[in-house]
């Protein structure tokens, strides 16, 4: 404490940890392909902010196409802004866990996809990604083809569509859809997953995140490889399967479901990722609270400072509710928060959200130590 040895009245600015919870990025993306230039870099993430940067690093001098210069073109066509590039070389068949560690330390990727990469264990590979990491949501393309019956069965029975997660951490797409190529100028078929982050990011920037990215049309989309009727598309929705369908007024996105528990919180691709976004806002946001005392002060400014982030957000119309207790609550006290907790130096925040029905609520759990935040959901 300072020494005063003057009489006079004297200010001092103490430094407080707690402050405004900002919204975290949520349409920052990593594309995994072959890259068509043949000086490309190899298997190491580049950030690009535009497709004549992409042009200048991976395609210079390319003469032929690859999914993954389609899927960057249209990223950037329907909104996108920001996006790593992973070149995993011309010889490569799959995606593997390997080549997703090469972004593990890049903080901020929210969106995740491998155009093209269809097969099981390519799909397999970023799921078990994203399910450990927590953070991060996949977008996949559903194999070119296929029967009806192929689109709803899982991959590893035979199938064609990705095995449920529980998390709901991804959503798959199909048909393909006919572009015009970047590279040869000519008509051709591609995955659609790098429009769709391109949609995605486009939506988060326009309406914001827990908007579905549904009901938007497709930049780029000259025509689809196969067209869905609706009765076709009874039977994929329930089986999360979005559909890309042609309309009077033009190609649209036609189904918002992730691959989580059609029963389950998870169902819907906006509601996860709104998720998502609060979960890790709220951990970034209270990082200043790690080595804090952990008593009655600490527990007020946590619950004081989610309040107002969660109030915000539903006031921006993220969260379901006449009033913001119908949208939120957030709990940390002596009921939260034991004993054996302080002891063992944890801080634990119970979080409610309703971002679909005042009446149902999406419960965050989490869980402040010296060493790091952990988020539970459920």
């Amino acid at each position: 404490m300072p020494e005063y040895l003057t009489p006079g009245v004297y200010v001092e600015k103490v430094a407080g940890g707690a402050g405004p919870i900002s919204a975290v990025g949520t349409s920052t993306a990593a594309f995994f392909g072959i890259a068509p230039g043949a000086k490309a870099p190899l298997r190491d993430p580049v950030f690009v902010t535009s497709w004549s940067d992409f042009v200048r690093r991976f395609a210079l001098g390319a003469v032929t196409t690859t999914p993954l210069a389609q899927a960057v073109k249209g990223f950037f066509g329907n909104g996108g802004s920001r996006l790593y590039i992973v070149n995993v070389g011309a010889s490569a068949e799959k995606i593997s866990t390997d080549d997703l560690a090469l972004i593990a330390a890049i903080d901020g990727i929210s969106l995740i996809a491998a155009p093209g990469y269809t097969d099981a264990e390519s799909v397999e590979a970023i799921l078990t990604d994203c399910e450990a990491r927590g953070d991060r949501f996949a977008v996949l393309d559903m194999a070119e083809g296929g029967t009806l019956q192929d689109m709803t069965q899982v991959q590893a029975a035979g199938g064609l569509r990705p095995r449920t997660t529980d998390q709901g951490l991804a959503a798959v797409y199909t048909p393909w859809i006919e572009i015009l190529d970047p590279i040869t100028g000519l008509r051709v078929s591609a995955p659609p997953s790098g429009h769709l982050c391109g949609a995605y990011a486009g939506v988060d920037a326009t309406r914001g995140v827990w908007k579905s990215p549904a009901n938007i049309g497709l930049r780029g989309a000259l025509g689809l490889t196969r067209q869905f009727s609706s009765t076709e598309q009874d039977i994929l929705n329930p089986a999360g399967v979005n559909c890309i369908r042609m309309f009077a007024d033009g190609i649209r996105v036609w189904g918002a479901r992730t691959l989580g528990d059609a029963a389950g919180d998870w169902r819907y691709v906006p509601v996860r990722r709104l998720s998502l976004m609060i979960a890790q806002s709220i951990k970034e946001g209270t990082r200043w609270a790690v080595f804090e005392p952990n008593d009655l002060t600490l527990w007020i400014s946590l619950s004081r400072d989610i309040g107002a982030f969660l109030q915000t957000m539903w006031r921006a119309g993220a969260l379901m509710g006449a009033k913001p207790e119908d949208a939120f609550f957030v709990k940390c006290d002596a009921e939260t928060v034991a004993q054996a907790d302080i002891d063992a130096g944890r801080v634990n925040m119970l979080i409610g959200i309703a971002p679909v029905k005042p009446a149902e609520f999406v419960i965050i759990r989490i869980s402040q130590s010296a060493g790091q935040a952990q988020i539970e959901e459920g």
